[in-house]
């Protein structure tokens, strides 16, 4: 049962950020964002698990710092035509995925420490 809750939430969250990410829904966008924001929780807590721990912090790591360095998001918003999108869609991936990375990465540091 707890794994399909992380499956669920992991398919609305990426299908909520795509859709926040391209569509303003005014009074409910903050509220939607918060609710990615709790989605990110949930699949840090039951969607990745033991071996996929380290690939998942890999993928998620580079992807945090390509938004924080690269500047992801303004090279994206400087797409013709579609820019705004993309950029709206990447900063609404990132704040679905970092809650998730950080609940996975305790996940880990807890399993580490545990081993001793």
């Amino acid at each position: 049962m707890d794994k399909r809750v992380g499956n669920y939430s992991f398919i609305i969250g990426v299908i909520l950020a795509i859709v926040l990410g391209v569509v303003s829904l005014g009074s409910a966008t903050p509220w939607l964002a918060s609710l990615l924001v709790v989605l990110g929780l949930v699949v840090g807590f039951l969607n990745v698990t033991g071996k996929e721990t380290k690939e998942f912090l890999l993928v998620a790591i580079v992807l945090i710092i390509a938004a924080a360095m690269g500047g992801a998001s303004a090279t994206l918003g400087g797409v013709q035509y579609i820019g705004a999108y993309l950029s709206g869609i990447f900063t609404q991936v990132l704040a679905f995925v970092v809650p998730a990375t950080v609940v996975v990465a305790l996940k880990d540091i807890w399993a580490l420490g545990q081993l001793n």
